[in-house]
C-alpha cells in the first residue's frame, strides 16, 4: 500500500498485543496507524494504552446488551439481520445445537455487533486486528467487514498452536495435555472458532520445569514479534489466500485455503 495502512483494534483485556502494535507502527517496522481502539469490556486496560497514544477508542458494553436481552427489555436485532443466512454460515456450534440455543446465541451477537459496526463507521480501516478481544464473531459481523471477495480484513492471534487447542486457554490447554512444545499462531477470522487461514506462527520448548504461567511468558513475548510481522507483510500486500484440496485415502477430499507468503518486491 502507498499510503499508511490504516488498522482499527478490538480488545477486551489489558492490551499487551495492542501496545506492540501501536509501538511497531510508532518505529515504522509496520507501515501503517491505529485508527481507532475498540472493547466489549468498559474496565479493559487497553483504553488507557489507546488513550495515552492519542487513538480514538469506544466501549460497546456487550455484557448489558446480552444481559438486558435475556431479560426480555434488550433492543430489536438490526433491520438488516437475516438469521437463516447466519446459522447456514456459523460454524461455531455443532448440528445437533438447538434451534432455541441458535436463535438466542447469534440474535444477541447481531444486535452487539451492529452497534459495534456502528461505533467504528467514524474510522475507515484496511485491516482490523483482534488483540485479545474474547467475542467470537458471528457471519452478520464478518461479512459487513470483509467487503472485497478474496481479500480477508480480520486477524486474529490465539495462544497455541492451532489447529491444536482452540479457545479461550491455548497456553493452559497446551500445557495441561502434557505437550513438550507450545506456541502462538496469526491467522485470518472465519466462520468458526480459531480456524481461519494460518498466516504464521511461532514456537517454544516446554522444559520439565516450566509452569503454566511460565509458558504464557514465553508465549507472550513470541506473540509481541508474530503479531506485529504478520500484519507487516498484510501491509506490504505480501499474504496470498491459496484455496488447496487435498484427496485422503479412500477418494474423500478436505479443502482448506492457505495462506502464501509472496517475496518482497525489489
Amino acid at each position: 500500500m502507498e499510503k499508511p495502512m490504516r488498522i482499527g483494534a478490538l480488545i477486551s483485556g489489558g492490551g499487551t498485543n495492542l501496545q506492540a502494535i501501536i509501538d511497531a507502527c510508532s518505529t515504522g517496522a509496520i507501515g501503517g496507524r491505529m485508527v481507532f481502539v475498540g472493547s466489549d469490556n468498559p474496565l479493559a486496560g487497553g483504553l488507557e494504552r489507546a488513550r495515552k497514544a492519542g487513538i480514538p477508542h469506544f466501549t460497546v458494553d456487550y455484557s448489558s446488551i446480552l444481559s438486558a436481552m435475556r431479560q426480555g427489555v434488550g433492543p430489536p436485532p438490526p433491520a438488516d439481520f437475516d438469521l437463516a443466512q447466519t446459522l447456514s454460515r456459523q460454524k461455531l456450534f455443532p448440528k445437533s445445537a438447538t434451534a432455541e440455543t441458535l436463535e438466542r446465541h447469534f440474535t444477541g451477537r447481531a444486535i452487539a455487533e451492529a452497534r459495534l459496526l456502528v461505533a467504528m463507521a467514524p474510522y475507515p480501516f484496511d485491516l482490523l486486528v483482534l488483540a485479545g478481544f474474547m467475542r467470537n464473531l458471528s457471519p452478520y459481523f464478518i461479512d459487513r467487514v470483509n467487503i472485497e471477495a478474496g481479500r480477508p480484513r480480520i486477524m486474529n492471534i490465539h495462544p497455541a498452536l492451532l489447529p491444536a487447542f482452540p479457545g479461550v486457554d491455548g497456553y493452559g490447554d497446551t500445557f495441561r495435555y502434557g505437550c513438550k512444545v507450545g506456541g502462538c499462531t496469526v491467522h485470518f477470522i472465519d466462520y468458526g472458532e480459531d480456524s481461519g487461514p494460518i498466516i504464521g506462527q511461532r514456537a517454544f520448548a516446554i522444559l520439565p520445569e516450566d509452569t503454566e504461567e511460565s509458558i504464557r511468558k514465553k508465549g507472550l513475548a513470541l506473540e509481541w514479534e508474530l503479531y506485529p510481522e504478520c500484519i507487516r507483510l498484510y501491509a506490504e500486500e505480501r499474504l496470498e489466500l491459496v484455496p488447496t484440496t487435498w484427496t485422503l485415502d479412500g477418494g474423500r477430499q478436505v479443502r482448506r485455503v492457505l495462506v502464501r507468503q509472496r517475496r518482497a518486491a525489489f
